[in-house]
């Protein structure tokens, strides 16, 4: 099976959690093991809070958008969430933040929940891209085989 979808969203907070249920509902139909679901959907939801507290300039009073694709193909899902803030002049280590700290959890959270990430930007853009992919594992429910 084959799925993919792509998201056109405002950098609001609202925003979140969209993208969130889409991507655990996706999941579902399809068959996926729900403690996949649920760590790929926490991933997406911690890049996509970067987006959209990192990913622009609210200086023109603006809402600017972001971008969240998600391909399920086979026997592994790959998530991109893409911004056009100021980017990353390197890729970042995904080392964890300090205990104390508020912020900076993200995308080591992100690190230990997907197989492999990837930050940085697309060739002749700016802004950041996250994307990272996990091994799919499938429910064991024989409702699914006879469907």
């Amino acid at each position: 099976m084959s799925i993919w979808w792509s998201l056109h969203l405002r950098r609001e907070a609202a925003s979140v959690p969209l993208a969130r249920r889409l991507l655990i509902g996706t999941m579902e139909t399809a068959g996926v093991d729900p403690e996949i679901s649920y760590d790929l959907s926490v991933a997406l939801s911690e890049a996509c809070a970067n987006a959209v507290e990192h990913g622009g300039s609210r200086a023109s009073g603006t809402s600017e958008a972001y971008r969240v694709t998600a391909y399920l193909d086979g026997e592994k899902c790959r998530i991109e969430v893409a911004d056009s803030g100021p980017g990353f002049t390197r890729t970042q280590d995904l080392r964890p933040a300090r205990p104390d700290a508020e912020h900076g959890r993200g995308l080591c959270l992100i690190g230990e929940l997907a197989d492999h990430v990837h930050i940085g930007a697309k060739p002749g853009r700016s802004g950041t891209v996250v994307s990272f992919d996990k091994i799919l594992k499938w429910k064991k429910d024989p409702s699914l085989l006879t469907a």
